[in-house]
């Protein structure tokens, strides 16, 4: 359904959809009963509002214009499951389409109002005609429902562009790339759709993001302990002596996210064999063999949308060979390492550089670096990072790559804050085809993540509920396949 500048609605429907008579239409018009919907305020929605206030405190007297997005097509005229934009829901809670937050200078703060889709009207056919309408779709809330639950006010999402009419970029701001009506309405004030003004918008919300409240941390916790029990569920139907499809353990992870939370945080990275190697493997078309490890990279997304991001690398056959131990036990010390430095006041970077020096060290005494280790790990150098191309971690939220617009003095190059949650993901991938490297550690890939979050004296690991130590994930692995598998309940 495409909203119109009157507040009207164009049907959005199908080519091959039958052309109705004229009795069926009139049929259809009447004998519907229009129940309400009893709705109460969301219990979070006061934190919600916090965040708008901590917003409009860093930018008096501008208008701030923030869109959640557009439905995209997949292929054709289905589109792809709408899922709400990071920055919008964590100012909102909203999880429709289409949606626009505008706060607007009134006093010493703003007026924040939110622009939505209506509810499909019965006063036109877009209610059983269009694939938008309520009869393929299901009810949506109406204004007032939505505005109750989420303590904000609301207005039709038609009336938006006579709202931003008015809006001089000198005095607006805007997140940008996300609706289309909203770039064109409010034109940059710089040449280019990525204005300063509208940058620093976007490294704000990124920062306010970074200090993770109780409930987000709840949130959080929810959704690690949902990917804890993915994970188990994946495990008892892996087996020991025989391959199956790395999309079959894909499949069985993807139901505990679906039935638990919202969805996958992320593509799943299922790796077996030398697809481990690959640090981005989401094709998953390999098998398992008996004899490799198998690399698994999920996390669940809650239904408020904080996401859970955690790895763990299994040997298959239920035993780690001694070479596969030894190339785990310098990625786990590595992680180690990393988790026992953070704190409040340590640097990101610093982090990184704890958990690089742990690894370069292990290649070393593997005798693959063809330098010190002192001199690998100089910038002038970094020749360890053949073996590892990613960094020890990043910052974890409503995103799985969470405040990714924060400016890097405020992250990358700034210092941990107590409240941050991030993941410690060191790993080591031994390419198939890597010619420096022994044949018997070729096609070899580990990688450990846990999600944490900086304590006042340290750290605290959300996903402590799944073993890291070697020992402990031979022990697990046993133990789940003893269990058998399980449907979700």
């Amino acid at each position: 359904m495409a909203e119109q500048s009157d507040g009207t609605t164009q049907a959005k429907t199908e080519s091959h959809d039958p052309d109705f008579p004229e009795a069926f239409l009139q049929f259809m018009r009447g004998g519907w009963r229009d129940d309400s919907r009893t709705v109460t305020p969301l219990p979070e929605a006061p934190n919600y509002a916090k965040r708008r206030n901590a917003l409009s405190e860093a930018f008096p007297g501008e208008t701030l214009v923030i869109p959640t997005g557009v439905e995209k097509v997949r292929a054709n005229d289905t589109d792809f499951h709408f899922r709400p934009g990071s920055d919008f829901f964590y100012l909102t809670g909203d999880h429709g389409p289409n949606g626009v937050l505008v706060l607007r200078p009134s006093g010493s703060g703003h007026d924040a109002v939110l622009y939505s889709r209506q509810r499909s009207s019965r006063d036109n056919d877009e209610f059983f005609r269009s694939r938008d309408g309520e009869l393929w779709v299901g009810r949506r809330p109406t204004l007032a429902e939505k505005s109750t639950e989420l303590g904000i006010e609301t207005a039709p999402y038609g009336e938006l562009g006579r709202a931003l009419a008015d809006c001089a970029p000198a005095r607006t701001r805007v997140l940008r790339g996300l609706d289309p009506n909203v770039d064109r309405a409010v034109l940059a004030y710089e040449p280019g759709a990525d204005a300063p003004r509208d940058r620093e918008l976007a490294h704000v919300i990124s920062e306010l993001k970074l200090v993770k409240d109780e409930w987000e941390i709840g949130q959080l916790q929810q959704a690690v302990d949902a990917t804890v029990r993915g994970f188990e569920d994946v495990a008892r139907v892996l087996p020991a002596d025989r391959g199956v499809r790395e999309r079959l353990l894909e499949g069985v992870f993807g139901l505990r996210a679906r039935f638990e939370g919202n969805d996958v945080g992320y593509s799943s990275i299922v790796g077996a064999g030398a697809h481990a190697t690959i640090l981005h493997w989401v094709r998953n078309d390999g098998v398992t063999r008996p004899g490799e490890l198998l690399l698994m990279d999920m996390g669940v997304e809650g239904r408020n949308l904080y996401t859970a991001d955690v790895t763990r690398t299994v040997p298959v056959s239920g035993t780690f060979t001694p070479l596969q131990r030894q190339v785990y036990d310098i990625v786990l010390a590595s992680q180690q390492a990393g988790m026992d430095f953070i704190r409040p006041g340590v640097k990101f970077h610093d982090v990184q550089l704890v958990c690089m020096r742990v690894l370069a060290e292990g290649l070393h005494d593997l005798g693959l670096l063809p330098v010190s280790v002192d001199e690998a790990m100089s910038e002038q150098s970094s020749v360890y990072r053949r073996w590892t191309l990613h960094g020890f971690g990043h910052m974890l939220g409503i995103d799985v790559h969470d405040c990714n617009a924060a400016r890097k003095q405020a992250y990358r190059d700034g210092p941990l804050g107590e409240g941050y949650v991030l993941t410690v993901e060191p790993g080591l991938y031994f390419q198939p085809e890597d010619d420096l490297v022994p044949d018997e550690l070729r096609g070899i890939g580990v990688r450990i993540e846990d999600d944490v979050v900086v304590t006042a004296d340290g750290c605290r690991n959300l996903s402590a509920g799944l073993p890291r130590t070697a020992d402990d994930v031979e022990s697990w692995l046993a133990t789940q396949r003893a269990a058998g598998p399980r449907l979700p309940e």
